[in-house]
């Protein structure tokens, strides 16, 4: 698994004020900008080339980050419009510049401390999937994980999906037919959520995952980035 792709095209409406001006992955914690930490962990895992989603104030992506070498990284971006392609479109879009092989997947706006070279290089089946705890703004979560490590889409108890995962490409082969007339399926190129496709390979036993049980942040909010940062500084 050497391809990773981290998810950085919000437009960070809940961050506001602080998303007028800067991407939120691009947001300062613990002295530098979030993504960086994912940077770090994706060379320390032995990836060598990522792709970067970007939409809102996208231009500041290459500014603050360059072409990646001061990580030994090589880094493209996927411009996906001033409008977001959503989790599943913004994937579709950068499959282009990703490869063949399996890729891992990182959410821009989460803050995690889990290893990521401890994730399998090749899932079993269409996805591997890192799960955590119900944070309290989320407490319903949003899967199940079992005991043989297969995710599902029904039953209890649930934990949440933490925004990282390693994923093959083939999960995208039957998009439209999992998403089916939800608004922004149509347009060019399609905007789409990534959860379909998802619930539908858990109901064929396509998904599987495992529960990261160390520190996990959405960082979603003013109070929660202030939150991490005190956290980082304690």
């Amino acid at each position: 698994m050497r391809h990773a792709l981290i998810f950085a095209a919000g437009l960070g409406e809940r961050m506001r004020p602080l998303t007028d001006h800067t991407p939120k992955p691009l947001l300062r914690v613990g002295g530098k900008p979030l993504i960086a930490w994912h940077l770090e962990k994706l060379a320390a895992a032995g990836v060598n080339y990522v792709v970067i989603n970007t939409s809102h104030l996208a231009e500041q992506f290459p500014e603050a980050l360059g072409d990646g070498s001061r990580w030994g990284l090589r880094i493209r971006y996927a411009y996906e419009g001033p409008i977001p392609l959503e989790t599943g479109g913004g994937m579709l879009n950068a499959l282009p510049l990703l490869g063949s092989e399996p890729f891992l997947v990182v959410s821009g706006d989460v803050w995690c401390d889990a290893d990521f070279g401890r994730l399998p290089a090749e899932p079993r089946g269409l996805a591997h999937l890192l799960l955590t705890d119900n944070p309290a703004h989320h407490p319903g979560g949003d899967f199940r994980l079992d005991a043989t490590g297969q995710v599902h889409g029904d039953g209890e108890p649930r934990l949440t999906y933490s925004g990282i995962g390693v994923f093959r490409r083939e999960l995208l082969d039957d998009w439209a037919g999992a998403v089916g007339a939800a608004a922004g399926a149509d347009a060019k190129p399609p905007r789409f959520r990534l959860r379909p496709l998802l619930e539908k390979a858990m109901a064929r036993g396509q998904i599987d995952g495992t529960h990261h049980r160390g520190a996990w942040t959405d960082v979603g909010t003013p109070q929660r980035l202030a939150e991490l940062e005190d956290g980082l500084r304690g």
